[in-house]
């Protein structure tokens, strides 16, 4: 019983990486960027949505239909760290904001977006 307790506190207290990733066509070379505070899942739903044709943007939809995966670059753009104190923090706003600083970013080296 105490292994299955330290195992959910081990869970509780992990950190898993947050920060902004991209799907980048090959084909028209447009953008779509996301700011998660979880990498490995929002890129996994990210991923399912397109398969399973349900992803809310429309435009990157239709062009994952028309090549499939093999058209696009997945790719983890930026991460952000956690704080130093360990104080229970939400990052979303810091997520977003990092978000909208790589975008500008990329928009300066004429990049599109969907």
């Amino acid at each position: 019983m105490d292994r299955k307790k330290e195992l959910k506190e081990q869970y509780r207290r992990m950190k898993p990486a947050m920060g902004v990733f991209s799907i980048q066509s090959k084909v028209t070379h447009k953008y779509y960027l996301e700011g998660t505070t979880n990498l490995k899942a929002g890129m996994n739903r990210a991923i399912f949505q397109l398969n399973f044709g349900s992803h809310p943007n429309h435009e990157l939809q239709t062009d994952w239909n028309e090549g499939g995966q093999e058209d696009f670059t997945l790719s983890i753009i930026d991460e952000l760290p956690y704080a130093e104190d360990l104080t229970a923090k939400n990052y979303k706003d810091e997520v977003l904001e990092l978000q909208s600083i790589w975008e500008q970013k990329l928009r300066l080296e004429g990049a599109s977006f969907y």
